[in-house]
């Protein structure tokens, strides 16, 4: 079975450099989102509808079902393709579930992002700042300095003019109202991984309620922030190993 890996926003698949090593699986996948360090086509408009239908056509490249693990945006993803495609999954997980609450509110600079001018002032800054720097405020937030220094050199103009169109096609209520749908995604077994200081994904009590929605499994990252995969790779591998291995027992 392969377990297919997707990030998010601003990153790329650096960010999974650590965990990789530590998961059981012998084939384990990264793929990387039109502009999250890969180009971004001019023919693709980078909207939450447009990643999802994405994803489906990578998951196509494979020749059975796989499991699905997303982080962030990666995980926003997943989640929307558990509910819309199982037909391309084993399984899914997802640390974002939070998200699809309608009690949800965009962290501050998301809500930057969605305002016209504003967002569009933000992401040239991003762009324009000394990579060293962007490496820094990333290792500042759990990440080696090596897989920091890799992310910091992703950041790109497709990065941004991907961030301004996903987040914009996702501002509230849009997001909130897919809440219900979180219902399809209980058609194949699921886990939302919950890294209790992560203050981006709306914390454990919307986590709860939407993983309760989905019928999916809870595993809790005590402490650990957005970047769990870097800070606490092994804890991270523990929950996900488990899931996966218990997923084979049934089988």
């Amino acid at each position: 079975m392969t377990l297919v890996l997707v990030h998010g926003n601003p990153e790329t698949a650096a960010i999974w450099n650590d965990l990789i090593p530590l998961l059981d699986d012998d084939d384990v996948q990264a793929v990387s989102p039109p502009g999250f360090g890969s180009p971004l086509p001019d023919n693709f408009d980078a909207t939450s509808d447009a990643y999802v239908e994405w994803l489906a056509a990578e998951l196509s490249h494979f020749n059975s079902p796989v499991d699905l693990l997303g982080h962030d945006w990666g995980g926003g993803h997943v989640v929307r393709l558990a509910c819309e495609r199982p037909d391309l999954i084993r399984s899914w997980a997802s640390d974002i579930l939070g998200v699809f609450t309608p009690e949800y509110v965009w962290h501050d600079r998301a809500q930057v992002w969605q305002t016209p001018g504003a967002g569009e002032e933000a992401v040239a800054a991003m762009v324009s700042a000394d990579p060293t720097d962007t490496s820094t405020r990333y290792q500042s937030l759990g990440m080696s300095a090596d897989i920091a220094n890799q992310v910091a050199n992703g950041v790109n103009a497709d990065m941004a003019r991907a961030i301004l169109s996903l987040y914009r096609s996702a501002a509230q209520p849009i997001v909130g109202n897919l809440f219900p749908t979180l219902a399809n995604a209980s058609a194949r077994p699921g886990l939302a991984i919950i890294a209790t200081a992560d203050p981006f994904v709306g914390g454990e009590l919307l986590g709860r309620k939407a993983a309760e929605q989905a019928s999916a499994d809870v595993g809790i990252l005590a402490g650990e922030g957005h970047w769990w995969m870097c800070s606490n790779p092994q804890a991270g591998a523990n929950l996900i190993n488990n899931f996966l291995a218990n997923l084979d027992e049934g089988n």
